[in-house]
């Protein structure tokens, strides 16, 4: 009888710490979809924040700088206080490439910057990874070192997307500076010169340019190609972030 008693509330007890037991690991799932939500939220809310406190709606649409944070935010770099967007969906002839200061919240340079030649003519439409294409690459880069070459001071920039940029360096795709993309040369033809698919600048700048975001620090180059939002695996999962 004892032996009996003792079994039955073993039993009852089991059962009691196995539906205590339960109860809190369903709340715990409940808490962890909260904590993820918010952190997306606070993510959001970041990027808005710092949007509007560098002043970027005049001169870079919202969507393009979303996806470039999200890159931002995912990759690892030495220098992470410096990033760079290019927006190859403006024309040549506007001021596309934008040096962000993210520790102090402000722009540190608005330039023209050079497409490559294949790439298209006043608008970059077509992109290639492909050594000797004469195209532009698209995608998140990381700036190493600057060296002295046949375009003066120059900057190597090594591609993080396995497809669509890693061959940067392969291509010798640098940022440097060229007469073709000064300023004067858009009163000729209306637009820049065009490159062998280097980011090229106009050369009074390059030189500030290079050393700001030199040794370690990301750099995005954007545009409406639904190839590449579709393919990266950095954007992966962004579907709403689709090029329009």
């Amino acid at each position: 009888m004892h032996k009996a008693f003792t079994y039955l509330n073993l039993l009852i007890i089991s059962t009691i710490l196995l539906f205590v037991g339960g109860y809190p690991f369903s709340v715990d799932e409940k808490e962890s979809d909260t904590v993820v939500a918010t952190e997306a939220e606070s993510s959001t809310v970041y990027r808005h924040r710092l949007y509007s406190e560098m002043g970027l709606a005049k001169v870079l649409d919202f969507d393009i700088f979303e996806k470039a944070m999200v890159g931002y935010e995912k990759l690892t770099a030495p220098n992470k206080n410096i990033f760079t967007i290019i927006d190859y969906s403006k024309p040549s002839t506007a001021e596309r490439m934008f040096v962000l200061d993210i520790e102090n919240r402000k722009v540190l340079y608005s330039t023209l910057v050079a497409h490559g030649k294949r790439s298209g003519e006043n608008y970059a439409t077509t992109f290639s990874n492909k050594v000797g294409s004469n195209m532009s690459s698209l995608g998140f880069f990381v700036t190493e070192n600057t060296y002295q070459g046949r375009n003066g001071y120059s900057l190597i920039i090594d591609g993080l997307e396995k497809g669509i940029n890693d061959k940067a360096k392969v291509r010798s795709v640098v940022i440097h500076g060229a007469a073709y993309a000064n300023p004067a040369v858009i009163k000729n033809g209306n637009r820049l010169g065009r490159s062998q698919g280097c980011p090229a600048l106009p050369q009074n700048i390059t030189k500030p340019v290079i050393n700001a975001i030199k040794d370690g620090t990301l750099l995005f180059i954007y545009a409406n190609d639904k190839s590449y939002t579709q393919t990266s695996s950095i954007l992966a999962g962004t579907q709403r972030f689709a090029a329009k």
